[in-house]
C-alpha cells in the first residue's frame, strides 16, 4: 500500500499539497485495506473474523456482487477506523521512505524532466541508493478499542 501511495506522498513532500493525480492509487490502497479488515481478518481490534465474503455474479465472475451488511453500526464504525489506520500508516511509511531518500527523489524527477522515461539500468542505478524505513508506525489518536 505504501508503494501505491508513493505519488501522493511525493506531492505532499515536494508541493505541500495533494492533487487528483494519485486518486486511483488512493482508491486501490483503500480497497486493499478494506479487504484486509473485512475479508482476511487482519485487524487486531476486530479479531479473526471475516465480515465480508466475496461473491460474484454468475455471468460476470470477476465482478463482486454487492451484499447486505451483516454486522452492527458499531462494528461498521470500527471497520472504517481500522481501514483508515491502515491507509494512514501506509501513507506515513511512504512519506518516511521518500523523506529519507529526498535526494534520489529529486534526482529521479530531474532525470524524468530531461528524458521523459528511464530505462532499467538507469532505474537500477537510482535504486542502489534507496534507504528503506522499516519501523512500525502507531498513531495513538486512531486507536480502535
Amino acid at each position: 500500500m505504501a508503494v501505491l501511495l508513493g505519488g501522493r506522498a511525493a506531492e505532499q513532500i515536494v508541493f505541500d499539497e495533494v492533487s487528483t493525480g494519485a486518486a486511483d492509487d488512493l482508491v486501490r490502497a483503500t480497497d486493499i485495506a478494506r479487504a484486509m479488515v473485512l475479508r482476511y481478518g487482519m485487524s487486531e481490534a476486530l479479531g479473526n473474523v471475516a465480515y465480508d465474503r466475496e461473491q460474484s455474479a454468475f455471468l460476470q465472475p470477476n465482478v463482486p456482487m454487492p451484499q447486505s451488511r451483516n454486522y452492527s453500526e458499531e462494528t461498521a464504525n470500527k471497520i472504517d477506523i481500522a481501514v483508515r489506520v491502515l491507509v494512514d500508516q501506509a501513507l506515513e511509511r511512504a512519506i518516511n521512505i521518500l523523506q529519507s531518500n529526498r535526494g534520489l527523489l529529486d534526482q529521479a524527477a530531474q532525470d524524468l524532466l530531461q528524458k521523459e522515461t528511464l530505462n532499467q539500468p538507469e532505474i537500477l542505478k537510482l535504486k542502489q541508493g534507496i534507504v528503506f524505513s522499516v519501523h512500525r508506525i502507531d498513531k495513538p489518536g486512531l486507536q480502535i478499542d
